[in-house]
């Protein structure tokens, strides 16, 4: 059977590349040599620089938790300072995508979405500066959606180290005098009201004192 399946082999070499099988397998052995000498020749000279590369990677710091912090205090975490970590929001959640710095750094696609709350551009898939901020209103079902899987991302792959600190308009409130005023003014109103009981009584004198010269 062996010696069947032999004959049957060389006649296929003879028949597909028209070389008689020692010189096929000649050739065959040659090219696996030249291959192993190329590969070990360039293999060489890539091993070190491949280790120096490892020792060079340093592993990430741990996620600090910063908190509470202001939209002009994220941007100090846009990835220009290397030394920093590489924090974005999103809806008001602050995560640190340090270990994605190939796609949220500097020369990355994503690049200026670092260091901002990005929920507006992240919803509409924008990459104007006008959409580069937290506001979500005017968004339609489908780009709010698409927010909620942008969140959802990022909640399950990185950490939360903090939320973003709203800012809340500042109006000018009624003064001290004003409200001393407004006191006096309730405590007034019933008098400006109806009449008061001095004014009812003097005029329930004057109504029996007319009575009185009328008899």
């Amino acid at each position: 059977m062996a010696l069947q399946l032999w004959e049957t082999s060389k006649e296929a070499i003879t028949a597909y590349t028209g070389l008689s099988p020692a010189t096929f397998f000649t050739v065959l052995a040659l090219a696996f040599a030249v291959y192993y000498v190329i590969s070990g020749f360039f293999g060489s000279s890539d091993h070190p620089r491949s280790s120096r590369d490892f020792e060079q990677m340093e592993p990430l710091p741990p996620p600090v938790q910063l908190g509470e912090i202001t939209e002009e205090d994220l941007k100090v975490y846009d990835g220009s300072d290397p030394k920093n970590p590489l924090l974005m929001a999103i809806k008001g959640q602050i995560y640190d995508v340090s270990q994605s710095r190939m796609f949220y750094g500097p020369g990355g696609p994503y690049a200026l979405f670092a260091g901002k709350d990005a929920s507006r551009a992240l919803a509409k898939m924008s990459f104007e500066d006008k959409d580069l901020t937290g506001d979500t209103s005017g968004l339609g079902p489908f780009e709010l959606d698409a927010l909620q899987d942008w969140e959802y991302k990022f909640m399950s792959k990185y950490v939360k180290v903090g939320t973003i600190k709203k800012t809340v308009p500042v109006t000018d409130g009624p003064s001290t005098g004003d409200c001393s005023e407004a006191t006096e003014c309730d405590v007034a109103k019933p008098a400006e009201d109806g009449p008061s009981e001095s004014a009812a009584a003097e005029s329930v004198e004057t109504t029996v004192g007319g009575n009185g010269e009328k008899e």
